[in-house]
């Protein structure tokens, strides 16, 4: 999805991706997968909008959780537009627990804290020791690119695909994604993100979880992103992904949510 805010870039990357020789009908293809994501660093000396780690505040008679606390987010915070439909104010909590077992459809990985609850703070009911607290003060509305061979997935489909053809048009796709890169400047290492397009290791979560879950399977979107450092020792620099259903996600329902664990 491309707007108003992106509309120079995407001139520039045009114009690079040409220069690339990069043919104009996959250009524009490559664009449509193109997402808004708010991304979190450790740097800057804005408001705390984001926290990773720590104890979970929920309210009384709720349940404790039974994962420790990824991250806890300020809904008011966020930008006017994110491309999702999230609540304007309370808080989301995300919570995952640190091995790559911890996969599925799950309730009580995400939940929401309205704006105006008074909550306690709550320990989880897990194996795993809380995560250590920091605070996430900078946040930039950015575009997230797809992964290359997510991107080429849909040739599959074609019988007469050679796997030369594919190895192919994956390496244009990475040339794209260089080009979009080239015309966008550097943006800071990001350590956490809502929305975007979803990091690849071993697998890509937003096709696994499509599979796993067909229903609606092109409603499914990516809620978040957590790219663990090196204090999350169990996962040795791995990524965590909470996916949801877009209609769930605009009437609050989480106990659907569908996280992936990957390192």
């Amino acid at each position: 999805m491309i707007d108003d805010w992106n509309t120079g870039r995407v001139h520039r990357f045009r114009t690079e991706a040409a220069s690339r020789g990069c043919p104009a009908e996959e250009v524009e293809e490559w664009l449509k997968t193109i997402r808004p994501a708010v991304f979190w660093t450790f740097e800057g000396d804005g408001p705390v909008a984001a926290r990773l780690g720590g104890d979970a505040l929920l309210p009384e008679g709720e349940p404790n959780p039974t994962a420790p606390l990824a991250a806890t987010v300020d809904c008011s915070l966020l930008p006017s537009y994110t491309g999702l439909p999230l609540p304007a104010d309370g808080h989301l909590l995300f919570f995952a627990e640190p091995y790559v077992g911890f996969d599925g459809t799950k309730d009580g990985v995400v939940r929401y804290l309205p704006a105006g609850t008074r909550p306690t703070t709550r320990r989880a009911d897990s194996g795993y020791d809380a995560y250590p607290p920091h605070d996430l003060r900078m946040a930039w509305l950015g575009s997230s690119t797809q992964d290359s061979e997510t991107y080429c997935q849909p040739m599959w489909d074609d019988d007469d695909l050679e796997a030369e053809e594919f190895d192919h048009a994956t390496d244009r796709a990475e040339e794209m994604k260089d080009a979009w890169t080239s015309v966008g400047g550097l943006w800071p290492m990001w350590t956490f993100a809502l929305g975007g397009n979803t990091i690849v290791l071993n697998y890509d979560p937003i096709l696994s979880v499509r599979e796993e879950e067909p229903e609606d399977a092109e409603d499914w979107v990516l809620l978040a992103t957590w790219r663990c450092d090196e204090e999350v020792k169990e996962l040795d620099m791995g990524v965590i992904s909470w996916l949801i259903r877009r209609k769930d996600l605009a009437s609050l329902r989480f106990d659907r949510v569908h996280v992936c664990v990957d390192m």
